[in-house]
């Protein structure tokens, strides 16, 4: 089974590379780009074939090292 995991900046957490790539955009002519929040997507091959087990072992791992919950919000889908 894979799960993908989508990590992003929570809301008012500044975003320095977001307001980088908005900037650079601008830069390049695409003036109508108000606003940039960059995050990052992991996708994992998982052993587990159970999907209540895989789901709940992925958020595990997000709470424990893939995503800093106090500044960070994830999203889990598993995908067949």
């Amino acid at each position: 089974m894979k799960a993908r995991v989508q990590v992003m900046l929570k809301q008012g957490v500044l975003d320095p590379q977001g307001e980088a790539v908005r900037h650079a955009l601008g830069s390049l002519g695409f003036d109508g780009v108000e606003g940039v929040r960059q995050g990052k997507v992991i996708e994992l091959d998982l052993a587990e074939t159970d999907r209540a087990r895989a789901e709940a072992e992925v958020r595990a791992m997000c709470e424990k090292l893939l995503a800093n919950t106090v500044i960070e919000r994830y999203s889990v889908e598993l995908l067949d």
